[in-house]
C-alpha cells in the first residue's frame, strides 16, 4: 500500500490536479470570451485596486468589522499554502528525486503553522455548525475537504514528531494529501482557481461602471 500511495497515486494525483487547473482555468476563459460584456469592462487600475483590498488583511469594510475571522481566515489559508512547499521534509523529497531544492522553513515554524491549520478546521467547522447563514450555504463537500485538511496536516505532524507507528501515519497523510490535490478542480474549492480573474472582473464592474467600491 505505502508503495502505491508513494508511487503510481502520486503522479495520478498530480496529472488530476494539473489537467483539471488547465480545464477549468480554460473553460472559465472560453465562457467570460462568449459574454460580450466581460473583457470590455476589464480595466488593470480597477482590477489591481479590487484585488490589493481583498489580498491585504482588513483592506475591506467586511473584513474591518470581524477582526478574528479575518486573522484567522488570512493566517489559515497562508499557513495552508506555504507549510506544504517549504516544509523541510518535502523540500528533501524534491531534492532526491529531481535535484531541486529551495529554502526551507525553520521546524518550530513549521510546527506552529501545522498546528494553526489544524485549530483553524476545528474553528472553520464550528462556524459553519453554529453560524445560521453559513450552515445553510454548507454542503456535505464542505465538511468533507475541512476533514481532509485536517487529516492531512494532523497526520503529518504526527508523523514528523513519530508519536504513532511511522509507515502506516506516514502512508495515510501522502494518501491525504493526493485526494486534497484531486479535490482542488473537482469540486467548489476550484474557486481558488478563479479568484484573480473574478476579483478583477468584479472590482471593474463596481469601480469602472458603478463608479462605485467592491470593498
Amino acid at each position: 500500500m505505502y508503495n502505491f500511495v508513494t508511487g503510481p497515486l502520486v503522479w495520478l494525483s498530480f496529472i488530476i490536479f494539473v489537467a483539471g487547473s488547465i480545464y477549468k482555468i480554460t473553460s472559465m476563459l472560453k465562457l467570460a470570451k462568449k459574454d460580450k460584456v466581460i473583457y470590455p469592462y476589464m480595466n488593470l487600475k480597477f482590477s489591481f485596486r479590487s484585488l490589493a483590498h481583498w489580498l491585504i488583511p482588513f483592506g475591506g469594510r467586511n473584513m474591518r468589522l470581524r477582526p478574528v475571522m479575518t486573522i484567522v481566515t488570512f493566517t489559515f489559508h497562508l499557513c495552508l499554502l506555504l507549510t506544504p512547499i517549504f516544509l523541510v521534509g518535502h523540500i528533501t523529497l524534491w531534492d532526491m528525486a529531481w535535484g531541486i531544492s529551495w529554502w526551507g522553513l525553520p521546524d518550530a515554524l513549521a510546527n506552529a503553522m501545522t498546528v494553526f491549520v489544524i485549530a483553524g478546521c476545528v474553528f472553520l467547522l464550528l462556524r459553519r455548525l453554529l453560524f445560521l447563514e453559513v450552515y445553510n450555504v454548507t454542503y456535505l463537500g464542505d465538511y468533507a475537504f475541512l476533514l481532509i485538511v485536517f487529516l492531512t496536516f494532523l497526520t503529518g505532524f504526527l508523523a514528523h514528531h513519530q508519536m504513532v507507528d511511522y509507515k502506516p501515519i506516514l502512508t495515510l497523510h501522502v494518501l491525504c494529501g493526493e485526494i486534497m490535490l484531486i479535490a482542488i478542480p473537482l469540486t467548489r474549492l476550484s474557486h481558488m482557481l478563479y479568484f484573480f480573474f473574478t476579483r478583477a472582473y468584479m472590482g471593474c464592474e463596481f469601480g469602472f461602471v458603478r463608479n462605485s467600491k467592491d470593498w
